[in-house]
């Protein structure tokens, strides 16, 4: 049923790309951003239902991409779905079961940050499920997809690649920045040593899932700005949209004050240091 054939790159850097300067690059994503309220608005009168999925290495910047896509649009319609470690109960459910109600409904755009392909990834690395378990995920998923799919759901799936040097040098970097510190889990740093056990179970996981109905799509993401407009840009090819009319948008006017007055009593004003 799968086929490996279906991945599409989506190359963000190679060596003749020169340094993506910043002005340009936020140039480029405010367009962008401009074409997602437009595909947000479709969506919504259009009652599509759209989930995305994010995986790929650590430090390969999921994170900063999706935060890109979902800066400048509406919560209640582009959805980060971010589940933690499985409960107890969860893990005594049938492993998709606790996936399954964050799909989307009509008029939504769900975004998975890592998704049931924790089972073909950190979970078999790691030991969290044995190699049959893994095996039987893999064989049984594409079903799972298909019947998504055939459901009306829009389904993407994203896996950034990054290179082991850039991976070290970001790794390192969130040691060194108290800012990006949260960022390094205890599971990162397990992980970090097992780079091509990972290469190994990603490679397994593209030959069993990567169909004609669900291909994955690859991006070479050392270029985090490159990879962002690349990433958003494919998106918004993928789901056809039409810019939805609105009314030209026009103040009102503010009521009389009627006899309203401040009140004499001091409010708790924050200090201005700066």
């Amino acid at each position: 049923m799968a086929k490996a054939k279906n991945k599409r790159s989506l190359n963000a850097d190679s060596a003749d790309s020169p340094k993506l300067k910043n002005k340009d690059y936020l140039g480029e994503l405010r367009r962008l951003h401009v074409e997602l309220v437009k595909l947000q608005e479709w969506v919504k009168q259009e009652g599509l239902k759209v989930c995305v999925i994010f995986e790929g290495r650590d430090g390969a910047g999921k994170g900063g991409t999706i935060k890109a896509i979902t800066e400048r649009v509406s919560p209640r319609v582009f959805r980060v779905v971010a589940l933690p470690a499985p409960t107890d109960r969860e893990k005594s459910q049938m492993y998709l079961q606790r996936y399954l109600p964050h799909l989307p409904a009509a008029g939504e755009i769900v975004i998975f940050d890592r998704s049931w392909y924790n089972r073909a990834g950190v979970e078999r690395v790691m030991g969290f499920c044995t190699e049959k378990q893994a095996d039987k995920f893999l064989k049984s998923l594409p079903l799972v997809e298909r019947a998504i799919v055939d459901s009306g759901v829009i389904l993407l799936k994203y896996w950034l690649e990054v290179s082991p040097q850039e991976q070290t040098r970001r790794l390192e970097a969130r040691i060194e920045d108290g800012r990006k510190i949260w960022k390094l889990s205890p599971m990162d740093l397990k992980s970090y040593s097992r780079w091509y056990d990972y290469s190994r179970a990603r490679d397994q996981m593209f030959k069993a899932t990567d169909t004609e109905y669900a291909p994955w799509l690859v991006a070479n993401s050392n270029d985090k700005r490159r990879t962002r407009l690349n990433i958003i840009s494919d998106l918004l090819s993928r789901i056809p949209y039409k810019d939805v009319p609105r009314e030209k948008v026009k103040l009102p006017k503010r009521q009389k004050p009627g006899g309203y007055r401040e009140p004499d009593y001091p409010f708790r004003h924050i200090p201005e240091p700066f």
